[in-house]
């Protein structure tokens, strides 16, 4: 027993002269030494720091979404009446003018139905022609002319709605545009071919550009504006924005937006990608590059900036466009005021004291600099 306490009392005095030796004996490298924090005296000593000036301009924002084309309009022609197809004037891709003849049907009496309604119209118009000399005369009764008038007029409706049947076997194109499929052949069924799809007509001019906007960014987004659109071939065409959707999809929350653009020769194909920049209200900016970006010490994005008393201050702001090696930063008036400089540029700080010299983090704007009292500064 007397071992066992000897060797426990052993092993708490160990443990106790470890942990005392912590504080009495020295035990920093010049690595963990480098770490610290400046001493106070040295912390608020004043250093240099390079300016870079830039020019806070009216800029032009562009909003960029990816959407695709779309043909304007498009249609699939149907037969209007019974027959056989004798007659198929159009063939995938080719190009038709309105009115242009699709398709024939086979006659199927209506001719000869034209020409008995046709008949029948002469001949009443030959009786009321030969009995109103009777009639004003008073050899006939006045009420026999009303009967007359009324077989004529019947007779040239019964002519008209041959004609409209007999128009109904010759398919035409609504409007100009280009076949993009025909669905039957010569020959095909008489009886079917009533409400039969003969051929698909898609018109390309003018051809749309279509996205789906977001609905933080609908509100720059206005009717007849100017909108460039640029096609994944590497084409581009200007138009201008025909329609913005009042009521959002129920599925994605995004309002449809309709460019129009001039396609008159054919050259932008329906359902091809593109990418529409709209041009946006333009705000007051600064164009930095993206080394200049720097994050406080409670993690807000943002730039160093020198205020009129030549003092480093951080200033959070937000990007309003990216470019590939630069970025516009927003600048509001006051802001714009409390700055002696509208610059921005990563920048080394030198001074005497090497001991001393610290450096800006990235994004650091200042001149001669002494340390701010705001801590996101430091």
């Amino acid at each position: 027993m007397n071992a066992s306490r000897l060797a426990a009392i052993g092993l708490v005095a160990a443990a106790g002269l470890w942990i005392a030796s912590g504080h009495f004996l020295p035990h920093q490298t010049a690595e963990s030494r480098a770490g610290l924090p400046a001493p106070e005296g040295e912390a608020k000593k004043p250093f240099r720091v390079a300016v870079a000036m830039t020019n806070v301009i009216p800029h032009s924002r562009k909003l960029t979404i990816a959407g695709r084309t779309e043909a304007d309009k498009r249609v699939t022609v149907t037969a209007r009446t019974g027959g056989v197809l004798t007659d198929l004037k159009v063939k995938r891709g080719m190009s038709v003018q309105k009115g242009e003849i699709i398709a024939v049907l086979s006659d199927e009496a209506r001719e000869a139905q034209v020409a008995q309604a046709q008949a029948v119209v002469t001949q009443k118009r030959t009786e009321l022609e030969a009995k109103r000399t009777l009639i004003l005369s008073g050899t006939l009764p006045r009420l026999q002319l009303v009967d007359l008038e009324a077989q004529l007029k019947s007779a040239e409706a019964a002519l008209a709605v041959a004609r409209a049947e007999q128009d109904r076997g010759v398919v035409r194109a609504p409007w100009s545009a280009v076949v993009h499929d025909v669905a039957v052949e010569v020959g095909q069924a008489a009886f079917s071919m009533a409400g039969r799809e003969i051929a698909s007509l898609v018109a390309l001019d003018p051809m749309l550009a279509v996205v789906e906007v977001a609905e933080r960014q609908l509100a720059g987004i206005k009717v007849d504006a100017v909108a460039e659109v640029r096609l994944v071939t590497g084409e581009r065409a200007n138009g201008k924005i025909r329609f913005v959707a009042k009521t959002a999809s129920p599925t994605t929350r995004t309002y449809r937006v309709e460019v129009e653009l001039p396609n008159a020769d054919g050259k932008i194909p329906d359902g091809i990608t593109a990418e529409v920049v709209v041009p946006l209200a333009p705000v007051l900016a600064t164009r930095v590059p993206r080394s200049a970006v720097t994050f406080s010490s409670a993690g807000d994005l943002g730039l160093r900036v020198v205020d009129a008393n030549d003092v480093v201050e951080f200033t959070p702001v937000g990007v309003i466009e990216d470019e590939q090696s630069y970025m516009w930063w927003p600048m509001s008036r006051s802001r714009r005021k409390r700055s002696r400089t509208s610059g921005f540029r990563s920048s080394t700080c030198s001074s005497p004291n090497a001991a001393s010299a610290r450096k800006i983090p990235s994004g650091c704007c200042c001149g001669r600099s002494r340390p701010s009292s705001n801590p996101s500064a430091t």
